[in-house]
C-alpha cells in the first residue's frame, strides 16, 4: 500500500511566527505517527524559516517509522546535516534559497554528474535517495542513470489541472511513473496533493510507494483535527 508521509513544515512555520515552542513540532511529529502516518517529512532550508536544523536532530531519534529529509543538496550544510542524522530517505530538491516553495524538478541529464556523486555519497551511508523530478520520462531515466533509488514526481501540475480534466492531468505522470518502474526505480509523489485529488492519482498509479503531503493536510487539520485528517488521507489512499 502507498505510504503516507506527513510534511510538518507548516507546523514549524506557525511556531516560528510567534516564537517559543507552540505548537511543539517534536510532539506533532510523534502525534502524526501515532495517528497512523507511516512517515515524517521535513524540508529544512538555510534560512530556517520553518523547520530548523535543530528540529531535524531532535526529531530523528523519536521517529519509529520513516524519516524523510528533503532539500537542496547544493547547500553544503544540508548535505552535512543529512550525513550526520542519517534519515531513512533523502529527497533531493533543486529549490532556490529564495523560493517560496519547491517549484521544479531536477534536470537529471544536465546535472547527472552532481546527482551521481550525491547518490553515491548517501548510498555509502545507507540512505535511500529520491530525486525530485517533473513528469518527464527522460528525467526518470536520467535519475536511474545517476544511481537514485527512487524519484518523487512533482505533482503541482497534476493538482492544477485536476478540476478541468483529471484524465489529462494524470496522463504525463502515469507515463513517467511507468518509465521509472521500467528503470527499476521506486516512486514517490508530492506537492499540492489533497483530499480532493489524491485517490485518483493512486488509482491510476497504484505502485506509488509514498506520498509526501504537508500544506493541504495541515490546512485540513485546522478544521478536522490532526488525527481525523490523517485518517481521512489514509482512507483516500485505500480507495485505489
Amino acid at each position: 500500500m502507498t505510504r503516507l508521509s506527513v510534511n510538518i513544515n507548516k507546523i514549524a512555520t506557525l511556531r516560528n511566527a510567534r516564537g517559543g515552542n507552540m505548537p511543539d513540532v517534536t510532539r506533532a511529529a510523534q502525534d502524526c505517527e501515532r495517528f497512523g502516518a507511516q512517515g515524517i517529512t521535513v524540508h529544512p532550508r538555510p534560512d530556517e524559516r520553518h523547520i530548523r536544523y535543530s528540529d531535524v536532530r531532535t526529531i530523528r531519534p523519536l521517529i519509529t517509522t520513516e524519516f524523510n529529509i528533503e532539500g537542496n543538496p547544493t547547500v553544503d550544510s544540508f548535505v552535512d546535516l543529512v550525513l550526520e542524522v542519517v534519515p531513512d530517505q533523502v529527497t533531493l530538491v533543486p529549490d532556490g534559497h529564495d523560493a517560496l516553495t519547491s517549484n521544479a524538478g531536477w534536470d537529471t541529464v544536465q546535472y547527472r554528474s552532481l546527482l551521481t556523486d550525491l547518490c553515491k555519497t548517501f548510498r555509502g551511508k545507507g540512505i535511500r535517495t529520491s530525486i525530485f523530478i517533473d513528469p518527464n520520462p527522460l528525467m526518470a531515466e536520467g535519475a536511474a542513470a545517476c544511481g537514485a533509488n527512487r524519484v518523487e514526481l512533482y505533482t503541482a501540475g497534476y493538482a492544477a489541472e485536476y478540476a478541468q480534466d483529471r484524465g489529462q492531468a494524470v496522463a504525463r505522470y502515469l507515463e513517467t511513473a511507468e518509465a521509472a518502474r521500467d528503470c527499476g526505480l521506486g516512486l514517490n509523489a508530492g506537492h499540492d496533493l489533497s483530499l480532493e485529488n489524491l485517490a485518483w492519482f493512486i488509482h491510476n498509479i497504484p505502485w506509488t510507494d509514498e506520498v509526501s503531503i504537508g500544506h493541504a493536510l495541515i490546512c485540513d487539520a485546522l478544521y478536522m483535527g490532526l488525527e481525523k485528517t490523517i485518517q481521512a488521507y489514509l482512507g483516500e489512499i485505500c480507495k485505489k
